[in-house]
């Protein structure tokens, strides 16, 4: 068993503002977008220019936040925001939501798009390999917060949380920063070494964290005000999760299936 090791939310203290490590998860996430960016942007099939960047990274970073606090509001807690609709401002309480920011992302990229003379899928093929960097790092802040934690383990790797009893616990936000991040960036790097046909990045990357997804939900405990969906095993992030599966290899089936007619 583990003992969790009690980081201190709070990164610096200034007095009248703090900063705290979830939001420099963001800006180290938005910071490796932009440079990664400034690097996919250079090749020669990319449907943007380098100085284009920085533009982007600010449609993709309001994309994020406000598709982020809406999904939760409306996937997580629609019923606490009928009674209180003012928690959707309260940004500084918590709860972001991947699926309600991937929403957003997309509809920024499509507006940036527009602007860009390109489509949205040639668009999120650069960006692609980008993605994970986000949702490790937006992890790893999860982790210090000792937020999202899992369900109760006997494994040796078990963790006791602080607010989440004495029970050891899958330390489940590391197994998302290990597979949504490090090996999803892997796949995605190796495979954008070079053109790919249209949409295929795209629907490679909503395919694999769909799938990382759904698996660590079976470690992960899902919200107290949610619970279970079904068969005392089914939860919502399992549920959001299904269609970015069928939706990513559709995509990817498709994209390499025009290849080869073409």
């Amino acid at each position: 068993m583990l003992i969790y090791p009690n980081i201190d939310p709070v990164a610096l203290d200034l007095g009248m503002v703090k900063v705290h490590w979830y939001g420099l998860m963001y800006l180290l996430g938005f910071a490796g977008v932009y440079f990664l960016g400034q690097y996919r942007a250079k090749a020669a099939y990319s449907p943007i220019k380098p100085d284009a960047i920085e533009d982007l990274v600010y449609y993709g970073a309001l994309g994020v936040i406000l598709g982020g606090r809406f999904g939760y509001i409306l996937f997580y807690n629609f019923a606490l925001f009928l009674d209180n609709p003012l928690i959707l401002f309260k940004i500084w309480e918590g709860g972001m939501s991947f699926h309600g920011g991937m929403l957003g992302v997309f509809g920024a990229m499509w507006f940036f798009a527009k602007k860009q003379d390109c489509t949205l899928l040639q668009l999120t093929d650069i960006l692609a390999p980008l993605v994970p960097i986000g949702l490790g790092l937006g992890r790893i802040g999860n982790f210090i917060n000792a937020e999202l934690w899992g369900r109760v383990t006997d494994a040796s790797w078990g963790m006791v949380f602080p607010n989440a009893g004495a029970l050891p616990r899958h330390p489940s936000q590391l197994y998302e920063a290990f597979l949504e991040g490090l090996v999803l960036f892997i796949i995605m790097w190796l495979y954008t070494q070079k053109q790919r046909p249209t949409m295929a990045a795209t629907g490679l990357v909503l395919f694999f964290y769909g799938g990382f997804r759904f698996f660590v939900e079976f470690f992960r405990l899902p919200d107290a005000h949610i619970g279970y969906l079904a068969l005392d095993w089914v939860t919502m992030g399992q549920i959001l999760s299904v269609p970015m599966i069928i939706v990513g290899a559709l995509l990817f089936y498709l994209a390499h299936r025009t290849a080869i007619k073409k």
